[in-house]
């Protein structure tokens, strides 16, 4: 079992930065492929960011909307995954989850979720 555990969310104003932190209970990063996704009220959860396994050659994909603001990064000696948002909007208002899957076998987790909110 893995545990994702999110943080550094909260409040900023428009124009501003976060960084978001996710830790893994494990050294998982091998087989996992990391992602960020987040969830506006009555919205869908979209994909934000993601990076393939080591295996995979850690290959790191934005959504079109947050490529050149958001940066991602790993840590792997920390089992963590970082979340650089930059020029924060008021769009990026959202609940921000952090994730992990391995493609084979099938195996999926997510974490809590952590609440960015943009506003003046």
């Amino acid at each position: 079992q893995v545990q994702l555990v999110e943080s550094g969310g909260g409040l900023v104003q428009p124009g501003g930065s976060l960084t978001l932190s996710c830790a893994a209970s494990g050294s998982i990063f091998d087989t996992y492929d990391m992602g960020w996704y987040r969830q506006a009220p009555g919205k869908e959860r979209d994909l934000v960011a993601t990076i393939t396994s080591i295996r995979r050659n850690s290959r790191i994909f934005y959504a079109e909307s947050v490529k050149d603001r958001f940066t991602l990064s790993r840590d792997d000696a920390k089992n963590t995954v970082y979340l650089q948002m930059n020029s924060l909007t008021p769009e990026d208002t959202a609940v921000y989850y952090c994730n992990a899957v391995q493609t084979w076998p099938r195996d999926e987790y997510w974490g809590q979720g952590t609440q960015v909110t943009v506003s003046s």
